[in-house]
């Protein structure tokens, strides 16, 4: 008698298994990200221009500028909107026709807070890999 060889055929599957946090297609998540970042900088770029504006003003206010000349009554006309919710903070320094005002700084760092809030708040929102969470988690 002749023992039949049974072949055994072994037959293996695979499956691609998705990380959790990796549901949309990759494309999708960079154009978020790219989305995220544009937003970021826009921000910064309109806080440069708050900034700027407070400066030459505080600068102007200090040197005693003409408020009737060209530059320096465009240059309050487009920050005192920006400045004006903080007038009355503290008292405004004045020495022989120089004049700082100690409001307009307290407004440059909180417009900065503002900026850095809403971008830290963004964060949130930013689809992140895996990776990106195990490394932020571990260097925390």
């Amino acid at each position: 008698m002749q023992q039949e060889e049974t072949e055994i055929q072994e037959v293996k599957t695979t499956r691609k298994i998705t990380p959790p946090g990796e549901t949309e297609p990759p494309q999708k998540v960079y154009q978020k990200k790219k989305a995220i970042f544009r937003t970021y900088q826009v921000i910064w770029y309109v806080l440069g221009m708050i900034e700027v504006l407070l400066i030459f003003r505080i600068t102007l206010k200090a040197l005693g500028a003409n408020p009737s000349s060209g530059f320096a009554n465009l240059i309050y006309a487009l920050s005192d909107p920006l400045a004006s919710p903080f007038s009355g903070i503290f008292r405004i320094t004045v020495s022989e026709g120089a004049v700082f005002e100690w409001s307009t700084v307290i407004a440059g760092f909180v417009y900065a807070l503002i900026a850095f809030g809403i971008t830290e708040l963004l964060q949130l929102v930013k689809p992140t890999t895996p990776e990106e969470v195990e490394q932020n988690v571990d260097n925390q």
